[in-house]
């Protein structure tokens, strides 16, 4: 009889097994054949296109393989599906299933980054049926994740327009969306998804510190990404060697200046480290915007540090090392000017209280950090009429509070740096 525990394990241990040697053009082919050992009647993968306004079925046979049954899209805003997937709620359909079967819209996430949702037909609606969906659900988005880097497919699936070459570079170049623990809720949005050029983020963990970069390129051109790429790289290459941050600053600043050699190449940034024990800020400031704290729901606080020179100008210039002390439940909000100086079609700016005033809002209401930012994203290309005359980026981290964490392990596999 098909489902109960062991019908659980059949479908989970199968399809992983099979995943190994599966691009991820077969992935409906091999969920349809061993879910109905969990008692899972067929099911249907729904992934989020890049700017997480749509939901496309993923069918194997690749974009119009399905268009004319009508289901083959779901727009986010306003639908059953799309809601499951911005509240991560295992929610009915509406549709009218079959005498003894149910159906549902189950959220898949790799970890907090949400991938998409399923439609899943069942036989039953019983706790082993719920466990079994998202089960599935969990290991799907371990496969996706997998293959997504080296798959076309996937690629073509989630865009709604053409991408410039320099925004092909910048998403390549980019950490998760989302990422959380115990300790802290990290995401990170780039604007306009298909064009973007000098913008970048970066966030990493080693231990009990997070590591935290935002970088604003001069130009808005493919130079602006390649400036762009060469300073999260060269911020990654040193960090790991444990650089402190005004090091890790000085060493973008000789990478830059040896590539472009006379040509001014430049870009600003703010490089941070957060240590979850104690919620204990580091920062330094190469001529960026300052970071800005949301605190109890409601209160703001922008956080001052006397700005060095933007990176790749050779000022020679001493960055200062800052600190800020956080407190459980704070979120850290690092933007680019993209952000405040958008424009709407009359010219009036976004400006930096209508941001702030945002994202208090989505605060106050309980939203998660990766549903503010889709929101927040929508509501910038609203108010720009859909053309952003620059780049627009926001990462936002929020620390939950002091969490164990056991040091002597940490010591002994990433040697942290003494800060």
């Amino acid at each position: 009889m098909a489902g109960g525990a062991r019908g659980v394990e059949e479908m989970l241990v199968g399809l992983l097994k099979a995943s190994h040697l599966m691009p991820l053009e077969e992935l409906p082919t091999k969920v349809a054949e061993y879910a109905p050992a969990a008692g899972l009647l067929a099911v249907d993968a729904y992934v989020c296109d890049l700017q997480e306004s749509v939901l496309r079925r993923v069918t194997g046979e690749g974009l119009g393989a399905d268009e004319g049954d009508g289901e083959s899209e779901f727009k986010i805003d306003g639908t059953l599906p799309g809601r499951a997937f911005q509240h991560g709620e295992v929610l009915p359909t509406m549709r009218k299933a079959r005498a003894g079967e149910y159906q549902w819209w189950v959220p898949f996430l790799d970890g907090t980054e949400r991938l998409g949702v399923l439609r899943v037909t069942t036989a039953a609606d019983d706790d082993q049926t719920h466990t079994a969906m998202q089960s599935l659900a969990a290991l799907m988005a371990l496969i996706v994740v997998s293959k997504r880097e080296n798959s076309d497919s996937h690629a073509r699936l989630v865009r709604t327009a053409a991408m410039n070459v320099a925004a092909e570079m910048q998403w390549h170049l980019m950490p998760p969306r989302s990422y959380a623990d115990a300790r802290v809720m990290i995401a990170g949005a780039m604007e306009p998804a298909y064009q973007v050029a000098g913008d970048a983020f970066d966030f990493a963990l080693a231990g009990e510190v997070v590591h935290l970069a935002i970088f604003d390129a001069m130009g808005h051109d493919t130079a602006a990404g390649v400036t762009a790429n060469l300073a999260v790289a060269a911020c990654r290459n040193y960090r790991r060697q444990g650089a402190r941050l005004d090091r890790t600053g000085e060493a973008i600043e000789r990478v830059l200046t040896e590539q472009f050699a006379h040509r001014v190449r430049y870009v600003t940034a703010i490089l941070a480290d957060l240590d979850t024990r104690t919620g204990k800020l580091s920062w330094v400031n190469h001529g960026h915007h300052p970071p800005v704290i949301i605190r109890g729901h409601r209160w703001t606080s922008t956080v001052h540090c006397p700005p060095a020179y933007p990176l790749g100008v050779e000022l020679g210039l001493e960055a200062t090392l800052c600190r800020e002390q956080l407190q459980p439940g704070d979120r850290l909000v690092l933007y680019t000017d993209g952000i405040t100086e958008a424009r709407s079609p009359g010219g009036e700016e976004f400006g930096l209280d209508r941001f702030l005033d945002f994202l208090i809002r989505q605060h106050a209401d309980g939203l998660p950090v990766p549903e503010t930012l889709r929101r927040l994203r929508h509501r910038i290309l609203d108010y720009h009429g859909g053309n952003l005359g620059d780049d627009a980026t926001v990462l936002i981290l929020e620390w939950h509070g002091p969490t164990p964490y056991p040091r002597r392990e940490v010591e002994a596999l990433v040697g942290l740096p003494d800060q």
